[in-house]
């Protein structure tokens, strides 16, 4: 599921994001949502959030369900 929406998106969820020093070859990270980031509600590369796990921040690419 692509994530370009900050509805579909919640705090705690598995996701799959592409960091910036990734976004030439498109490699994910996965991880849990600690924070979303983007204020809007659309952004057309993704919604920004920052990771539980390491405090990586990426768009999101797929929820993973």
């Amino acid at each position: 599921m692509q994530a370009q929406t900050r509805n579909e998106i919640a705090i705690g969820g598995t996701v799959e994001i592409v960091l910036k020093k990734d976004q030439k070859s498109g490699a994910l990270t996965r991880g849990h949502v600690k924070k979303i980031l983007t204020n809007t509600s659309f952004h057309p590369h993704g919604i920004k959030v920052m990771l539980e796990e390491d405090n990586a921040v990426g768009r999101v690419k797929r929820i993973i369900k």
